[in-house]
């Protein structure tokens, strides 16, 4: 498989602080790369690095091949780019916008009204094509915001947080989309600080924090490499502090918290702990009621992993 973005020890430096602090990062053709990081990680820059939009002190980045400049028109024609921030032109409607932004790429008049209009599709926006920006939903502009951004076919697409503050169909559809537009061959690389959307999407996931690459992998290889393997939840109506100790020295219990009559455990391996801590129970007559047991999620690695929570920026 060839690789589509290549970047190796890159370094950027706004005076004393280094944003980003030799970086090396791969993604592959096809991959749709999860890139995750708290506020000031250190992604946003990186990304502008990779389009090109700011100069770096070190390092090298290499897009199809090739090296990325300033001048690297020939790179730039095949990148679809959508950012966080709708960047359309309120005074256009929806299907001069699409227009618009193609023609940047595509200048075979014939060509780019077949694209234009395969955007339109591909978004559902046909019965909005004449209306302007300012008319349509939160959904809706988001939508015309990605058309805008993916009209002249990019191979490679960089989307930036794009469901931001908007309804869960419209979310709904905008994965889809990405999906679907994986599936005719294009890279991507997504931004979000919502999980469940780079769970559902995304092939490889990328942590950076304080400039730096700190975990790579699939969902699956990032969850094993955090301590927790599950989280137990049992409403108990009374618990000795001679039975918390207990349950907290049997076999792969590493934390044990009993508040508001609920015993919250986790654990650190093993494949049959709430069995385990079920016959304790059982053993020493304590009645218990609702009982729920989790396996980690994206969000659990992302903590331990980087101490910070991600904030919703809706």
């Amino acid at each position: 498989m060839n690789e589509t973005v290549k970047i190796t020890n890159l370094v950027k430096r706004y005076k004393d602080l280094v944003a980003v602090d030799h970086l090396s990062l791969e993604i592959q053709e096809g991959e749709i790369l999860g890139l995750l990081g708290p506020n000031g990680s250190g992604k946003t820059t990186t990304l502008n690095c990779l389009m090109a939009l700011l100069s770096y002190d070190k390092g090298e980045i290499r897009v199809f091949g090739q090296p990325m400049t300033s001048e690297s028109y020939k790179q730039k024609r095949d990148i679809g780019i959508v950012m966080q921030n709708v960047a359309v032109f309120d005074s256009l409607t929806v299907y001069q916008n699409i227009d618009f932004f193609c023609g940047l790429y595509i200048k075979d008049a014939k060509l780019r009204k077949q694209y234009v209009e395969e955007a339109i599709r591909f978004v559902e926006l046909e019965d909005f094509r004449q209306f302007y920006p300012k008319k349509l939903s939160g959904g809706l502009l988001r939508r015309l915001n990605i058309a805008c951004g993916i009209a002249h076919k990019p191979k490679l697409i960089i989307l930036d947080e794009p469901t931001v503050a908007v309804d869960p169909q419209s979310r709904n559809k905008i994965l889809e989309g990405i999906q679907e537009l994986n599936q005719r061959g294009a890279t991507i690389i997504y931004t979000s600080h919502y999980m469940e959307e780079v769970e559902q999407i995304c092939s490889r996931i990328v942590i950076m924090d304080q400039g730096k690459c700190i975990a790579s992998g699939t969902t699956d290889e990032l969850k094993l490499m955090i301590k927790n393997s599950e989280t137990i939840h049992i409403e108990i109506p009374a618990l000795t502090q001679r039975e918390q100790e207990e349950i907290r020295n049997l076999k792969h219990i590493y934390f044990a918290e009993y508040c508001d009559h609920t015993l919250h455990l986790k654990c650190d391996g093993g494949s049959h702990n709430l069995i385990h801590v079920m016959n304790y129970l059982t053993e020493h007559d304590i009645s218990f009621s609702r009982v729920r047991s989790e396996l980690p999620t994206l969000n659990d690695v992302f903590l331990e992993i980087t101490g910070k929570e991600l904030r919703d920026p809706s």
